[in-house]
C-alpha cells in the first residue's frame, strides 16, 4: 500500500509523494539521524518561506544543533552561519551535512566533508551527483542523494533528542 508524504519542493510549496521512499539503508540512515547532534546545511536560507529554513528549523526544534552553511549571510535560525565547512571551526564536531545547493555545485561541498571526515552526507530532494557520491562513499561515508531529511526522519520514526520541544 502506498504512503503519502509532504516535502516542501523548492517553489515553497509543500509536494506530495506517492509511494514510500524505502531503502536498503533505512536502518543505518535511521540509526545515523538518532546518534547525530550536528547538522551542518549547505545552502541554508533566512528566507522563512524557503525548503532549506523549513526543514532547518524541524530539525532543530527535533533537538539538533545546525550549522547553517552560506557566505552570503551572519547568522540564520539565531545560529552563526558561516561561507564554508571548511571555516567552521575544525573543534565543532560535524555529524551530517545537508546539502541545499544544485546537483552540480555538489562536488566541492562533498570534498570539503570528506576532509572533515564527517561520516553523513544527505543531498536533498531533488539534488544528485553520482561521482560526488561515490567519492564520498570510497572515503567512508554513508550517502543519501535525492531524499528529503525531513521526510527520513518522520518515515523512519527517529524519536526527538532530549532536551528538543
Amino acid at each position: 500500500m502506498a504512503s503519502e508524504h509532504g516535502c516542501p519542493n523548492r517553489y515553497g510549496r509543500w509536494a506530495l509523494l506517492l509511494g514510500t521512499t524505502v531503502s536498503e539503508n533505512d536502518p543505518e540512515i535511521r540509526a545515523r539521524l538518532g546518534r547525530a547532534r550536528t547538522i551542518a546545511v549547505v545552502g541554508l536560507s533566512d528566507k522563512p518561506d524557503r525548503d532549506s529554513n523549513r526543514i532547518a528549523q524541524y530539525l532543530k526544534e527535533h533537538g539538533y544543533r545546525i550549522i547553517p552553511v552560506n557566505p552570503m549571510l551572519s547568522t540564520v535560525l539565531g545560529e552563526q552561519a558561516y561561507p564554508s565547512i571548511s571555516s567552521i571551526p575544525r573543534d565543532t564536531p560535524i555529524d551530517i551535512v545537508d546539502i541545499f545547493r544544485r546537483s552540480e555545485e555538489v562536488p566541492p561541498i562533498v570534498d570539503e566533508a570528506i576532509a572533515r571526515k564527517v561520516p553523513t552526507i544527505w543531498m536533498q530532494l531533488g539534488v544528485a551527483h553520482p561521482q560526488a557520491a561515490a567519492k564520498a562513499r570510497a572515503a567512508g561515508a554513508l550517502v543519501i542523494e535525492d531524499r528529503c531529511i525531513m521526510v527520513a526522519h518522520r518515515e523512519l520514526g527517529v524519536p526527538r533528542r532530549p532536551g528538543s520541544r
